[in-house]
């Protein structure tokens, strides 16, 4: 049975970053221990409700990625066991499919995101400049349409309740020179080429997908944190894919439009969700998971 977990309690354990849905603990020996929680984040706000297992589905998610990417890029999973580290009277099952040890590795302070389709704040951006992140697109582009090939477009990494900012690739090669920023890059839009096929062997639209890198003391490059995962990525079943609208999502996307039902200005606190939402939310992370990976939740 999956577990609920809304935020972790490993007494002893150096915590060290409390985010959006990940718990990190400072484990010593330049290794982390990385808790998915069952939080939930929308419009930048952690809501008060979580959705039960959707850690675990995360975490999943992001183990299977990192298994079938590792001839691409190296990645932070060291393979220890975490019941290992976790303190003595902790249950383990709360945590045995939900957290990973990591390695520690310095975050590229850029989040780095791969669109191969012109959807979300991409659309927005190029409806009022007919560009993304500086990158000229044909003019007539509808919305959800296939771009001629996947551009990478960096924002802003923001703080927990701000908003990240999309940004040009002259502005990331100021912010991490230029080997650096060119290596993200290079990575992001291999990766998700990869990525992209795979799905849509499966039936399923990669559109667009986010991730985060960090380079260890010799300054190698590794990808980090989550990895393709509903939260970080944007999926859409193929049979229901039509140009010109927001197809429906493998994701949050019921929360959101809950959301939009209601008088809430975006901000926190965030409002409670009716059962009917984090059950049909659940049930799309657990077909992600399963579509995906081949992995059935209860």
């Amino acid at each position: 049975m999956a577990t609920t977990l809304l935020q972790s309690d490993l007494p002893g354990l150096n915590l060290i970053h409390r985010g959006k849905v990940r718990d990190v603990f400072d484990l010593g020996n330049n290794t982390l221990l990385m808790v998915a929680t069952d939080r939930l984040s929308a419009f930048d706000v952690v809501l008060p409700d979580p959705i039960p297992g959707k850690g675990e589905m995360l975490c999943q998610i992001s183990n299977f990625w990192f298994d079938q990417t590792a001839h691409i890029i190296a990645n932070h999973l060291t393979g220890v066991d975490v019941a290992s580290v976790l303190p003595a009277g902790v249950d383990a099952a709360l945590y045995a499919k939900r957290a990973v040890v990591t390695k520690k590795l310095k975050p590229v302070p850029v989040e780095c995101i791969a669109r191969g389709y012109i959807i979300g704040s991409g659309w927005k951006d190029y409806q009022r400049s007919g560009a993304i992140s500086g990158i000229a697109l044909p003019a007539g582009l509808q919305q959800a349409e296939k771009l001629a090939e996947p551009i990478f477009t960096p924002s802003t990494k923001a703080a927990v309740g701000d908003h990240d900012e999309n940004i040009d690739f002259a502005a990331a090669v100021n912010l991490v020179g230029r080997e650096l920023a060119e290596a993200v890059r290079d990575a992001t839009l291999s990766i998700y080429g990869f990525a992209r096929d795979y799905a849509a062997a499966r039936g399923i639209i990669l559109a667009d997908t986010k991730f985060e890198f960090g380079t260890d003391e010799d300054g190698k490059l590794y990808v980090m944190d989550e990895m393709l995962t509903p939260d970080s990525s944007r999926y859409w079943p193929a049979e229901h894919y039509a140009i010109g609208s927001s197809p429906p999502s493998y994701d949050k996307q019921f929360v959101r439009d809950y959301l939009e039902t209601l008088d809430w200005n975006k901000t926190a606190p965030g409002p409670r969700l009716p059962t009917e939402v984090i059950e049909r939310t659940r049930a799309k992370y657990a077909e992600a998971l399963h579509k995906l990976a081949g992995i059935t939740v209860d």
